[in-house]
This record gives C-alpha cells, structure tokens and sequence, in this order.
C-alpha cells in the first residue's frame, strides 16, 4: 500500500554520492541540503540549506557565487562548526585566502567516514566521523557527529549533535569570539546596512565588508531575551531567530541552543553583514570581559555540543512558539 501523498512529500532521503564527496538530504524531490566533505575547504559543511518554498537560506560565495552577494570571509560557507583558538591554532579562518607562509597558524578538518545512514519517513539521521588536524598531521580532536534532518510541512529542521574528543595530549580552547555553531546567510536575510565595515579576525587580519545595494534585503535578528537586529551580538540567549523575506517568501531561520551544553545560554556572534553564530567559548570576547571561559579537555575527554537550526516557510513564529520549541528541544538527551 503507498504512503499517503502528503507524508511522501515530507519523506527525507539521504543520497550518498562518494565521488563527489557529499551527502544529499531530500525531502521528497526536492533538495534541502547537503553534506560536503571536498579537501578542496578547510571542513566539512552543510550547503546549501534550501527552504520548503524552494530559496537558499545559505550565500552561495565562495561555492556557487550569486549576483549582487557579498565575497568576504571565504571560511564562511554554509553551516559549519569550528572554533578560532585550538592549542593555539585558528579553525575558524582557515580557506584558501590564507597564504601558504601563513598556514602553520591554522588547523583543518577532515572527514574520515561515513558511519550511520537511516531514514525514517518525515527524518533521517546521518552519522560522520571527522579529524580535527595541527598543520603537521597531528590529531588534537576526533569530532563523531549525528545529524538529524525532519520536515514538518513547510518547516525543516536540522539537529547537530557533535562529540569532541581529545586524543593524546590536553586540547585548550582559549576564549575567542570566532566560534561556534555558525550558518552565512543569503544577501535577502542580512540586515540592511548603508555603510562599509571593516572586521578583524583572530589573527588580527582585516576584512573589508562593502555596502550593498539595500534592495530585497530585509533581515532581522531577534533573541529569547527581546534584544533586535545589531543588538543581539554579544549578547545570551536560549534562542535566536533571523526572519526576513526572499522573493515575497516569508522565511525564519532559528538557531536553538540546548541546557547540557558547555556555556548555556550561549552568547551570540550574530553581524548584519549574514554570519549567524552561537558561541558558548567565546565569552570575554562577546561579554566585553565581563564573563570569561577558557574551555579545555584532557587527554581522552570529551564533550557534546547540541543544536538545533529549524527554517520555517511563510510565516514569522513568534516569542511564544520558539519559547516552546526551546523548551521541547532542552528536554531532549
């Protein structure tokens, strides 16, 4: 007997492609994203990331360019989870822009496997496998992440639950405001900005952002605790949501934070220019020194980062909705 047409529609499929190096996640016919694995980037990431009324949430640049986005900050690409500040080594910024005289200051992430693929009708789970890596081979952290990928009518979800593991020698992740858990959105979903702005990275290396043309663009952040667009940046909060519209579609794009992570509530990296980040390391930095965590491991400890990025089609949900969402998402193990 067939599924009922509507529970088709909402089925994810996960679509192994090996020799192109990714995953392909599908709701139905349609594609919602995908995992990349390439050496040709510094780590594995999810791109695009595609609403259920078919417009990226994700900036093309550096993969797939569109016209009139921005092209700084080549490390960021699609979602991606890193951090600016390993035993000294910056995760974060590392792209093909870093000179090779450069590189001995940067670490890499590699996937080494594939270890779980199943789908469960309107979910499916994928399960990876990644080396954290020095400049010189050396493992500091084998990082074992379990996606999750559900469709509920026109809101996809996605769960990132990620174990880092220290191998032999202690792991320090000093604070560092370049950090964590981060998506860059499209040109649509950035806040309207009039003015050019320059940024610094970890290594004190600056990066032009250039004032666009303002058509079409219409996002705006807003955190569990009321704080709005620019203000959320260094601020705490359960939840964060960018709403905004592309091509008259009404889009929310909402990062969940969970209790059992390091730093709850997380502090937020979020900027107008489309880089959406929960940092829980990066405390003095964002807190302007009023709170500071210089998180570490071991050797052989471990800890588990868990979020929740959900991307809602046609409609804003208010405080009341994401206050319920977070409470449900808290109480999951």
């Amino acid at each position: 007997m067939n599924a009922p047409l509507h529970a088709q529609k909402d089925q994810v499929k996960l679509i192994r492609k090996d020799a192109e190096k990714k995953v392909e996640v599908r709701i139905g016919e349609e594609l919602f994203s995908a995992y990349l694995y390439p050496e040709t980037i510094a780590k594995p990431v999810l791109y695009p990331i595609i609403t259920s009324g078919g417009h990226e949430i994700t900036r093309g640049f550096p993969l797939a360019p569109r016209p009139g986005e921005r092209v700084d900050h080549p490390h960021h690409i699609g979602h991606w989870m890193n951090y600016g500040d390993v035993n000294g080594l910056d995760f974060w910024n590392n792209s093909d822009a870093i000179p090779a005289d450069k590189k001995d200051k940067y670490g890499t992430i590699r996937h080494t496997g594939i270890t779980a693929l199943n789908e469960n009708g309107n979910s499916a789970e994928l399960e990876v496998t990644m080396d954290w890596l020095a400049p010189d081979g050396n493992v500091l952290l084998k990082e074992k992440t379990h996606f999750v990928f559900s469709s509920e009518g026109k809101k996809r979800t996605i769960d990132r639950i990620t174990t880092l593991t220290a191998q032999d020698q202690p792991v320090s992740m000093k604070d560092n405001k370049e950090g964590v858990f981060a998506i860059r959105v499209a040109r649509e979903l950035e806040h309207p900005s009039n003015k050019p702005e320059i940024f610094t990275d970890a290594n004190g290396i600056p990066t032009t952002v250039a004032s666009l043309n303002n058509e079409g663009v219409s996002g705006k952040y807003r955190s569990s605790e009321g704080k709005e667009g620019d203000d959320v940046w260094g601020t705490r909060g359960e939840w964060v949501t960018l709403n905004g519209e592309i091509e008259k579609e009404k889009i929310s794009v909402v990062i969940l934070d969970h209790p059992s992570n390091p730093g709850y509530p997380t502090y937020w990296h979020a900027r107008g220019y489309g880089l959406f980040s929960a940092n829980p390391l990066g405390q003095k930095e964002l807190s302007g020194g009023k709170d500071v965590l210089n998180f570490g491991l071991k050797a052989g400890e471990s800890v588990t980062f868990r979020y929740r990025i959900m991307v809602y089609s046609g409609e804003i949900p208010g405080d009341e909705v994401l206050n319920s969402e977070a409470g449900s998402f808290g109480k999951e193990q």
